[in-house]
């Protein structure tokens, strides 16, 4: 039985100074992350592609803005081929917004087609070069398909670009950057990477990283302990959901609806 798509840490929306001119304004995106810098443009450093959409009749702009934030809605309800198909109707207007690149790359993460998730985020970069959210979801690809070096170099790189305030992505980012270094055998740096944070710390890397040491020292036991602990202590599923995501990608634990993650294929897509 094919388990269903986890739920990735991919961040589906960029900073809101790429977002089209005409979507909502007042509202706030559920899915545009907290974890980037996100410096407004001076009239010289608008891009190419946003100078294009301004020559776009009003009424495309303005269903062009629909649909875009349509799909936005789409994706945070994990209905995806819907997400996808509105996003495929806003590209049908205006081909080169870096955010829809990157909403449908995170629509083809959750069908695991990642090597068509890269490709879309690498089209994302080009139109939004340095862009922190595109950065995080290509290290995020190479961390789900296991190039470790190349996930140790990224997330390395992202650190100093994250938002000192968003602490729960700036430690799930040094959560995988401590995997990557296991991966490399580079045990001793990652046993002190672990260390990095102790209980007091507001989010579960403390937990998290000494149930990963545990799991490669061959301590099962005690690593599910770690475990228990930080359900204990952070309570909400929602909190704990990217930390076990990762662990189940990584290996360490297995999936509740079992079987091989490498071993699913991806379904046919619109």
């Amino acid at each position: 039985m094919r388990r269903p798509f986890l739920p990735f840490a991919i961040l589906a929306a960029l900073a809101l100074s790429i977002t089209p001119p005409l979507a909502a304004q007042g509202e706030a995106d559920p899915i545009t992350p907290d974890a980037v810098k996100a410096p407004k443009a001076t009239d010289a450093e608008v891009p190419e592609w946003q100078m294009s959409f301004e020559n776009l009749s009003p009424e495309d702009r303005q269903r062009y803005g629909e649909l875009l934030m349509r799909a936005t809605t789409l994706f945070n309800q994990k209905r995806i081929f819907e997400a996808l198909n509105a996003a495929n109707e806003a590209e049908a207007i205006f081909e080169n917004n870096p955010a829809i690149m990157n909403l449908k790359g995170a629509c083809h993460v959750e069908f695991r087609s990642f090597e068509k998730a890269r490709g879309f985020f690498n089209k994302a970069l080009v139109l939004s070069p340095g862009n922190v959210s595109v950065l995080f979801n290509l290290a995020e690809m190479d961390f789900v398909t296991h190039m470790w070096q190349d996930c140790h170099d990224n997330m390395a790189a992202l650190i100093p670009l994250l938002d000192p305030k968003a602490v729960a992505m700036r430690r799930l980012v040094e959560f995988k950057l401590m995997l990557a270094l296991i991966k490399l055998d580079r045990v001793a740096e990652a046993r002190e990477l672990s260390k990095k944070h102790d209980f007091l710390d507001d989010t579960p890397f403390y937990y998290y990283a000494q149930a990963a040491i545990e799991y490669h020292d061959d301590n099962p036991s005690q690593a599910e302990q770690w475990l228990g602990s930080a359900r204990r202590v952070f309570r909400k599923p929602e909190t704990l959901a990217p930390w076990q995501d990762t662990l189940i990608e990584y290996g360490y634990i297995k999936s509740f609806y079992g079987g091989d993650l490498s071993d699913d294929s991806p379904p046919e897509l619109p």
